[in-house]
């Protein structure tokens, strides 16, 4: 069965993509969380990621002019974001209250905000250099609810650029669109199911070791390219690499989402909605993988006067180099991230 080159050169793009962040999974907004005490006093907690080594963001919360601090505001330095903790208290709490975050304007990082109430609900907002300020909702909607954690999976697959090399070698490996599919399906089966149970506590993996083993994945697939033996389990039977590692690809989304949180009030809604987000941004990367590669397969037979490329001269020029590389760069992310442990 013939291949067609575009999944290569695409993979060599991804690699490439990759190259500057060696920890390419890491997503990092700014985060503000309110949470109610009392009717009118909450504990605030606003993390802003690092400028360099020393140097934070200059972003700045901004609350209704009412808004008295209690006590000492607590800061410090932790995991490359600066931390700062206070209680504040606003008479009548934060509902219908506009709240923005002064500089967001002028930066690409995004801010996640969590309100906690007593009542049990939570309202988790997104906002952008587009959007920098909202309004306290009394009880967000299940609508709401759904838009929001859509979004963010599907903002956090794309981000994601090991997930993204592991299915592009995925869809290189599977071949055929039978094989892709079965190949897929079986990966977001698999991911599904654990980022749902690390979601709600019942199973938990040290996050570091997780990361390093996604990084693993990818040496596994690359390896699996450069031998390029059809003969074996994964060349045969794709769809069992793709489930076993899709396992712990959840682990890694969970993550993620842990970062963001899940509104207590909404838990089933949340996950649904952020798988459903993962899902469509990993459709619309494999939908994007086809469609390129169409464009470079008709204009291959247009330069060359040929419809196939021989396997040897794809294997030996195309497809090796660009596993390697790709070997490469995830093998400097495992040893990266297993030395983390020890830092």
């Amino acid at each position: 069965m013939a291949r067609s080159i575009f999944l290569k050169l695409l993979c060599l793009s991804l690699f490439m993509l990759s190259t500057p962040s060696t920890f390419a999974d890491e997503y990092r907004p700014a985060y503000l969380e309110i949470k109610q005490t009392s009717p009118d006093v909450f504990n605030m907690l606003w993390k802003v990621p690092a400028k360099g080594k020393n140097q934070r963001l200059a972003l700045y919360v901004n609350l209704p002019e009412d808004t008295t601090v209690i006590g000492t505001e607590r800061s410090s330095f932790v995991g490359g974001a600066f931390i700062s903790r206070s209680i504040v208290k606003r008479s009548g709490g934060f509902t219908d209250a506009l709240i923005a975050i002064d500089g967001l304007e002028k930066v690409s990082t995004d801010v996640l905000v969590r309100i906690h109430l007593l009542d049990g609900t939570t309202q988790v907002v997104r906002l952008s250099s587009s959007e920098t300020s909202f309004t306290v909702a009394s009880a967000p909607t299940t609508a709401d609810v759904a838009k929001t954690y859509i979004f963010f999976g599907f903002e956090h697959i794309l981000e994601g650029i090991d997930h993204l090399l592991f299915v592009a070698c995925l869809v290189f490996i599977a071949g055929t669109w039978k094989r892709i599919l079965i190949t897929i399906t079986g990966f977001t089966v698999a991911h599904s199911i654990t980022l749902s149970l690390a979601a709600l506590n019942v199973v938990m993996l040290p996050v570091l070791a997780v990361e390093a083993v996604i990084a693993l994945s990818i040496v596994f697939l690359a390896r699996e390219i450069v031998h390029h033996r059809r003969d074996t389990l994964t060349w045969r039977y794709p769809v069992l690499v793709s489930a076993t590692f899709g396992l712990l690809h959840g682990f890694g989304f969970a993550s993620a989402l842990s970062d963001i949180g899940l509104p207590q009030n909404e838990i089933p809604t949340a996950l649904l909605s952020f798988n459903i987000g993962v899902e469509i941004g990993q459709i619309a990367f494999v939908t994007a993988l086809i469609a390129v590669g169409w464009v470079i397969k008709r204009i291959f037979r247009a330069v060359s006067g040929n419809n196939h490329i021989s396997m040897t001269v794809s294997n030996n020029i195309i497809e090796k180099p660009i596993a390697y590389g790709i070997g490469s760069i995830t093998m400097l992310w495992t040893l990266e991230r297993l030395f983390a442990f020890w830092v």
